[in-house]
């Protein structure tokens, strides 16, 4: 089983682009998770019959949004966080509001796992949503990928907005403290692996280059200097069952590039 991901950065441009199809045509995902699509359910028209479609669109139009795409009929979908864990990270009555209304998650059940898409907020320039990533989003979401665990096991994927190491982004040492790269927001990348969880890409690549997003300014593309935060991370009991892991730099249309996982199971 082939399970792709890739943050589109608006799905209507990636499809005006004529990006999508292509893609979809030559590497024929089973399950395709998308983030930042940037459209209202109704503005979603792929035109791909061969696959069942779900999206949790924020309200806000124009932003944000996750989908997935399968060739299989999930057993059900859950949109965004359960309130309980909303509730005791805080994330119903704050400053940063609430992230169910921005359609940041969205998971489909199998038979044999859980998948989830998600498309976690940045730090901002500024910094000022340190706070929420260390203190509500990124814990928030463990604990639900934890809670889902307990019935079978988790396949996540999506923009987490953080390259883990400095191996994880071309130029780390300007970048040090910077949106995307403080110690902060790389320990909630680093409580996943504490948790059990497994960053497939670094099950068969080591070292740098290996990089899924990139400014738009400077030829950063061409020049291959960019950003790894975008991820597949299984459950440790599907370890043994990933054959393979890559990122498809080729493939263009938006400033990220998707990623996948191949499952034996």
């Amino acid at each position: 089983m082939k399970i792709y991901s890739w943050n589109v950065n608006g799905i209507r441009a990636v499809l005006r682009k004529e990006a999508f199809s292509p893609f979809i045509e030559a590497e024929q995902p089973d399950i395709l998770c998308l983030q930042e699509t940037k459209a209202q359910p109704e503005e979603i028209n792929l035109g791909l019959d061969s696959y069942h479609v779900y999206v949790n669109s924020a309200e806000k139009k124009g932003y944000s949004g996750t989908a997935i795409l399968s060739k299989t009929e999930p057993i059900a979908t859950i949109n965004g966080l359960p309130d309980d864990i909303k509730l005791k990270y805080d994330m119903t009555d704050n400053a940063y509001g609430d992230p169910n209304t921005e359609g940041r998650v969205l998971t489909a059940e199998y038979e044999q796992f859980y998948v989830v898409t998600v498309y976690t907020p940045n730090a901002k320039e500024d910094l000022s949503r340190i706070p929420l990533r260390r203190d509500h989003w990124d814990p928030a979401f463990l604990e639900y990928c934890k809670l889902l665990e307990q019935t079978k096991p988790v396949v996540f994927c999506g923009d987490l907005n953080v390259a883990h190491t400095e191996l994880d982004l071309a130029n780390p040492k300007p970048n040090m403290g910077k949106k995307g790269f403080t110690l902060e927001e790389r320990a909630g990348f680093q409580a996943f692996l504490d948790a059990g969880f497994v960053d497939t890409l670094r099950l068969f690549k080591e070292g740098n280059g290996y990089y899924t997003w990139w400014s738009n300014f400077g030829g950063a593309r061409a020049r291959n200097v960019g950003w790894r935060i975008d991820y597949f991370l299984v459950s440790a009991s599907l370890r043994e069952h990933v054959t393979a892991a890559e990122i498809y730099p080729a493939v263009m249309g938006s400033d990220h590039c998707p990623v996948s996982v191949t499952l034996d199971i």
